[in-house]
């Protein structure tokens, strides 16, 4: 069962984004402030609360 459940969680699919020159650089000073080494799970968690929010506030309410 265990092993059935990582299988599902397991991150197969990939996403390129692309960043402007200011961009990019505003992004690696802000890793390099907060000293983040993991820029995948930055982006990740960035995208998906914003898309969870977006869900939340479009869920359909009785009044």
């Amino acid at each position: 069962m265990e092993q059935k459940k990582d299988e599902k969680l397991r991150r197969t699919n990939k996403t390129t984004i692309l960043f402007n020159n200011r961009e990019q650089e505003a992004f690696n000073l802000y890793c390099e402030k907060y000293k983040i080494k993991n820029k995948s799970k930055l982006i990740r968690e960035a995208i998906m609360t914003v898309i969870l929010k977006r869900f939340d506030e479009d869920y359909p309410t009785l009044f």
